[in-house]
């Protein structure tokens, strides 16, 4: 049996401008640089080579769900591109056999102006199916995405939510032999996460090819029995989604023998950066390890770049379990603060955790900070630093609780006789 997805010496190469611009641009950005061409230095270089991708070679069986993890930057958004025919590559090449759907980034293959009656069709047209085809399914797409009162507006007016919403019930019940899936998920609320995830391993189930690409570890070994780490445009390593999650985990906790400034592995718009990040006491002592039940103050530092103006941030601290499992996230937007419309040149930001709610191990983290209504990042670093909880007496009662469970309540007990 021919292999659904056939990647070899799959590579691709990116020219970047060293000033930060991509090696494209405006029909009028174009003009004025042929115009100052005459006036520039002869023969100096202006571009960097950047490589996505490198040398990737793997197979995909029909009816296989394969996960795909890997840091920012890693490439996986960039093969999953060359596999839905968006981008070509530089070099080697890809065999598909069976119709291919794609849900990637909010906004491919859905067109603004139209409505969502209209993108439905359009995009079951752009995979080949007839008219006749996508209409046996239109009633099953709309109600999944539960958007029938908006059906005919056009999508332009949708929120990233309802966009992904009908993109991905699109993908899903068009019958694409292979469906490949990015991140974009994230983009919806959980009832809708649960509810596309349960769908894939329906479609799974139902004998077509997933390529799953996700930064939610816990829905990959859910749904994916393989999985493919990429690392700096390269391939790792495939195999079992547990022993692959392992060592990706292990990698990434190897970073944080770096300070927090002088990490370049950082996604952002480098106006705003992250200098420091630690625990302190009540009595503003910096802590090593933490005591299970301990009132904290979690600190971070930052500074901005000369002449930014960085207004309204969202400073986010999401926590995760030695295996990667999400714990919790400290968020200034859902605690309901706010900080200053033009903040300092430099500063620190302080959140308060009264009887820190994690039982004994070790803890990890990402920090990130958001600006404005679009939540543009501003800095981003995945496993920034770690966390040891150590035993404490978390309940008062001096009894200790199974520390396979991560997460601890106050609560009390009481019988009556019925």
């Amino acid at each position: 049996m021919k292999p659904a997805i056939s990647v070899e010496g799959l590579s691709k190469l990116y020219r970047v401008n060293r000033a930060g611009e991509a090696a494209y641009g405006t029909l009028r950005e174009s003009l004025m640089k042929l115009a100052a061409a005459p006036w520039r230095r002869a023969g100096r270089a202006r571009y960097d080579d950047f490589w996505a991708l490198q040398g990737v070679d793997f197979e995909v069986r029909p009816g296989e769900v394969l996960g795909v993890i890997g840091r920012n930057g890693a490439g996986k958004s960039t093969l999953l591109k060359i596999l839905s025919r968006i981008t070509k590559p530089t070099k080697g090449r890809v065999r598909l056999n069976g119709r291919v759907g794609s849900l990637l980034e909010v906004g491919t293959g859905f067109h603004p102006e139209l409505t969502g009656r209209e993108n439905i069709y359009l995009n079951g047209a752009i995979l080949g199916m007839t008219r006749q085809e996508i209409g046996k399914k239109f009633d099953d797409i709309v109600n999944f995405a539960e958007l029938e009162q908006f059906l005919d507006t056009p999508i332009k007016r949708y929120s990233s939510g309802m966009y992904v919403r009908l993109a991905f019930s699109v993908a899903a019940h068009i019958n694409p032999e292979i469906l490949l899936v990015d991140e974009v998920l994230a983009v919806g609320d959980a009832a809708f996460q649960k509810k596309c995830l349960g769908q894939m391993g329906e479609v799974a189930r139902g004998g077509r090819t997933i390529l799953f690409v996700s930064h939610q570890l816990e829905a990959l070994l859910n749904l994916c029995p393989t999985s493919a780490l990429l690392e700096g445009g390269r391939l790792v390593r495939v195999g079992p989604t547990r022993a692959v999650i392992d060592e990706y985990l292990a990698r990434e906790r190897s970073l944080m023998t770096t300070p927090l400034a002088q990490r370049g592995d950082r996604q952002g718009k480098k106006r705003f950066r992250f200098t420091d990040c630690w625990f302190e006491d009540t009595q503003g002592r910096r802590l090593a390890v933490v005591m299970a039940g301990q009132s904290v103050k979690l600190m971070l530092t930052y500074e901005t770049a000369p002449g930014a103006t960085i207004r309204n941030p969202f400073i986010m601290f999401d926590l995760f379990t030695a295996q990667g499992l999400p714990v919790t996230r400290f968020h200034n937007y859902v605690s309901g603060e706010s900080f200053p419309d033009d903040l300092p040149r430099q500063g620190r930001f302080e959140c308060s955790i009264e009887n820190l709610p994690l039982n004994v191990g070790k803890y990890y983290y990402n920090i990130m900070c958001e600006i404005g209504r679009d939540y543009e990042i501003e800095d981003r670093v995945n496993a920034a630093g770690s966390l040891v909880v150590e035993l404490g007496d978390f309940y008062g009662s001096g009894k200790l609780i199974n520390p396979q469970f991560s997460t601890l309540v106050k609560h009390g007990w009481q019988h009556h006789g019925l």
